[in-house]
């Protein structure tokens, strides 16, 4: 009876103590298996990690290509302004030279526009008569002296300008007598011309016979020069 005492008194306890030996034998299973179920999720961590390194290395590249092209169109679109700023440099000269242009259209157009208005409105300031033989086209030597002091004027004043009428006396026919004093009239334009007067400024005409029975002979044959200069 005692001995079975024992037993049940001892029986309780090797339970406990075999109980006690599962349980630290569970947790150090259940720990193991912890440490790998971390270990492996800290491996997947790391390899997450890694990953996002990789990728952020590759975006860094990336961005800075994307940098450097950037620069790059900064640095052309410099270049672009610059050309745009000589291109309207040059665009400004071109409206100045223009504007100049012009001006200067303008002026010559007024010059042009007044000498038409006055072209009827002239006025004579001298005149010189140079004579021919008969039936001649011939300058003499008086009538060239007379010539070189008419360049003289028209080189001392450019704006003059030199009417020239040619005539001849009645004798010969009409039409003969208005070809001889057209002639003479060129003649006389040949002189001034070869002498550096613009031909421009000289106007020829042959008018023909003079009919007035009171005017010499000698005196009808010839070439009125009028120097004329505007009214205004």
């Amino acid at each position: 009876m005692t001995q079975m005492t024992r037993i049940a008194v001892l029986l309780p306890a090797v339970l406990v103590a075999v109980s006690g030996c599962a349980t630290k034998d569970w947790v150090r299973d259940l720990m193991g298996k912890k440490e790998v179920e971390i270990g492996e999720r800290m491996d997947g961590l790391g390899n997450q990690i890694r990953t996002t390194d990789a990728n952020l290395g590759e975006t860094t590249q990336i961005a800075r290509g994307a940098g450097e092209r950037a620069d790059g169109a900064v640095a052309k679109a410099g270049g672009a302004m610059a050309k745009a700023d000589g291109a309207v440099a040059k665009a400004d000269g071109a409206v100045a030279k223009a504007d100049g242009a012009v001006a200067k259209a303008g002026g010559v157009d007024s010059r042009l526009t007044r000498l038409w208005s006055n072209r009827y409105n002239q006025k004579a300031v001298d005149t010189v008569e140079v004579y021919f033989a008969f039936d001649s086209a011939d300058l003499s030597d008086g009538a060239q002296t007379a010539l070189v002091g008419v360049v003289k004027e028209l080189q001392a004043s450019p704006t003059l300008v030199v009417r020239l009428g040619g005539f001849t006396d009645p004798k010969g026919t009409r039409d003969y007598n208005y070809a001889l004093a057209q002639r003479r009239a060129e003649a006389v334009r040949r002189f001034l011309v070869e002498k550096g007067v613009e031909l421009s400024r000289v106007q020829a005409i042959g008018m023909g016979p003079i009919e007035d029975s009171s005017t010499p002979e000698s005196k009808k044959r010839r070439v009125t020069v009028t120097l004329m200069t505007d009214s205004d």
